[in-house]
């Protein structure tokens, strides 16, 4: 969660470090969910020796932990309903969209005149398809990048957003824990899909993925329904 931004219900001071395999994690939130919220599922190890996955890795544990939530229905989600647009709520003079791709690409350049803020130019090693993408910012290339919302803000809506205060929403839409830069049609096939109708086609970036999906519903003390919960579960068992 980005410094300053409002407390959310049921959300405690300090996030759980994110997996290794991340490398896309925001270093710089540093707010975090110290006790995750007590699920109603439960982890049960299994024989390693019999050859299937155990079932007590951390990742796993996290999944267990997060509250049961039935989908809610979509009724009065707008984006607008999470701020109009990308915001600069740790007010270091960019918005978010920037920060990530100056976080998220390699050999970035910047539009003069904007204090190393707006970027221009950059490498994306995009990890949901495992494929390099050159950034240019400009009418029609612009969109080759685009900042996905790792929890979709409209799955957000059905699992506990709608009742959130507006700021509240906001900080959630611009908190860099929960932004990735990735390839344009790959995110907009997401589009507001849970883990149940949605992983990275790239098989190798799934245990990164279901990381992060899961520390942002720990760090906004969400909710997560049955069917997004098994399929998180059955990529985390794949994971060592």
């Amino acid at each position: 969660m980005l410094n300053g931004a409002p407390a959310l219900p049921g959300a405690a001071a300090d996030r759980p470090a994110a997996s290794s395999s991340d490398s896309t994690a925001a270093s710089s939130t540093d707010s975090a969910a110290q006790n995750a919220p007590a699920g109603t599922a439960s982890s049960t190890a299994t024989d390693p020796a019999a050859g299937a996955p155990a079932l007590d890795t951390p990742l796993l544990a996290q999944i267990a932990a997060l509250p049961v939530a039935a989908t809610a229905s979509v009724a009065g989600y707008e984006r607008a309903q999470f701020g109009d647009g990308w915001k600069d709520p740790d007010r270091n003079g960019c918005d978010a969209r920037n920060d990530i791709l100056a976080r998220d690409l390699t050999a970035v350049t910047f539009k003069a005149g904007t204090r190393d803020c707006v970027v221009a130019t950059g490498e994306l090693k995009d990890p949901y398809t495992a494929t390099t993408i050159d950034f240019v910012r400009g009418n029609g290339t612009s969109e080759a990048v685009q900042i996905d919302h790792i929890v979709p803000l409209s799955w957000a809506w059905q699992h506990g957003a709608a009742g959130w205060t507006p700021d509240q929403r906001l900080a959630f839409a611009n908190d860099p824990l929960n932004l990735l830069a990735v390839d344009g049609p790959t995110n907009a096939s997401k589009s507001d899909s849970g883990p149940a109708d949605w992983l990275p086609p790239d098989a190798a970036y799934r245990c990164a993925y279901a990381d992060r999906f899961a520390d942002v519903l720990t760090t906004y003390a969400m909710g997560i329904d049955d069917a997004d919960r098994a399929a998180l579960v059955a990529v985390a068992q794949t994971c060592v």
